[in-house]
């Protein structure tokens, strides 16, 4: 019986002495807690916390719009590139349909006509202040020789005046020693084409009674059988009536640019060929066309 005494009462003083500590640090968990500078201080880490955490979040957002940035400009770069290509194939394209109607043209008139006609292509273009010239690819090898008429399928450009085995200088009819057969169209009046500028012409020995105007459309006359009657040549730009000279003096401009051909066709032979003809049947069928509207 003492023996359970004894023990009890040493378990009773060994529980005491081990719940000591425990109180005690619970005791000062509590008075550390309830200090008046705790809640300041806490404060103040919370705000330095949010600062940090706020810059982070800042830094983060300005790095990925960054990256975003390059990402976009990267992209636009390549649309860029992407868009001159394609520019440049459309550019291409264009051209390729432009040439493909060019030569459609070229083909479908040599078809059409009784004369006989070589093809030919501008090659290069006289760079000499005298004369007014351009040279083709084609010579005496294919049928060429000096004085064929040069003409494309708007107008007279000029003739050969020079051929080799490969390639011809042709004077253009706006060279000064060029000289072309030619009337106008309205009034059928006579008269030679001279060159005078490398744009315009003039038209000689058209007699001070003729109904000249401007805009008068000037024609091949084909008394010298180098070109074909009626073919265009230049259009009037000016009439100067003096009363000393027998003849008008008469400025043309060329229907055709010499310096925008690409492709012409040289004459072997007009085959009596009259677009003179043509022209008065078209504005005799116009005339017949108009009557029987009126009458209508």
């Amino acid at each position: 019986m003492n023996f359970l005494n004894f023990n009890l009462k040493k378990a009773f003083i060994l529980l005491v002495i081990i719940s000591l500590p425990l109180i005690s640090i619970n005791m000062e968990q509590k008075t550390v807690s309830n200090l008046w500078f705790n809640k300041p201080f806490s404060f103040l880490a919370q705000s330095v916390q949010n600062i940090f955490h706020g810059l982070s979040q800042g830094v983060r957002a300005t790095t990925a719009e960054y990256i975003n940035i390059i990402n976009v400009k990267t992209k636009n770069r390549d649309l860029q590139k992407e868009n001159d290509e394609l520019k440049t194939r459309l550019n291409l394209f264009a051209e390729s349909q432009n040439e493909l109607e060019r030569l459609r043209t070229l083909l479908d008139f040599q078809k059409n006509t009784k004369m006989d006609l070589i093809p030919a292509q501008v090659i290069g273009r006289d760079l000499v202040t005298d004369h007014n010239t351009i040279t083709i690819n084609k010579g005496t090898d294919h049928g060429l020789k000096s004085g064929q008429a040069v003409l494309t399928v708007s107008g007279a450009v000029g003739y050969i005046f020079k051929p080799s085995a490969k390639s011809s200088h042709v004077m253009l009819i706006t060279d000064r020693y060029s000289v072309v057969d030619a009337l106008i169209q309205k009034t059928r009046a006579h008269g030679l084409i001279e060159g005078k500028t490398k744009e315009s012409c003039v038209l000689q020995y058209v007699e001070r009674t003729e109904d000249v105007k401007d805009g008068d459309l000037i024609v091949t006359g084909g008394l010298d059988n180098i070109f074909p009657k009626g073919f265009p040549l230049a259009v009037i730009t000016n009439v100067e009536r003096k009363t000393k000279n027998a003849s008008l003096q008469i400025e043309v401009k060329p229907v055709v640019d010499a310096n925008k051909v690409e492709e012409v066709f040289v004459v072997k032979s007009t085959a009596s060929e009259d677009f003179l003809g043509e022209s008065a049947q078209t504005e005799v069928k116009k005339e017949d066309e108009k009557k029987t509207a009126k009458n209508e």
